[in-house]
């Protein structure tokens, strides 16, 4: 089962930061959005080790995933 790294940031200060275990990813934003603290326009970082984490804002009050969307990537 992977193991993801979280850091998720308030006005750019860490505010919370862990590790869950998880089958999917998806179940991972779920699991963390479940028991962490977080506000509209909160960062979340995610990853596993050994690669550069994902980059998720919060958009609004929804419960598990579908709270975060991808942050800062580029435009095609």
């Amino acid at each position: 089962m992977p193991r993801y790294n979280f850091s998720l940031f308030s006005s750019g200060l860490v505010g919370e930061a862990g590790v869950v275990q998880s089958d999917s990813f998806d179940d991972a934003l779920t699991a963390i959005s479940e028991h962490v603290t977080a506000n509209e326009g909160d960062t979340l970082e995610i990853g596993v080790f050994g690669f550069p984490p994902a980059r998720y804002r919060k958009v609004n009050e929804a419960v598990g995933k579908r709270a975060w969307r991808p942050a800062g990537q580029l435009a095609a």
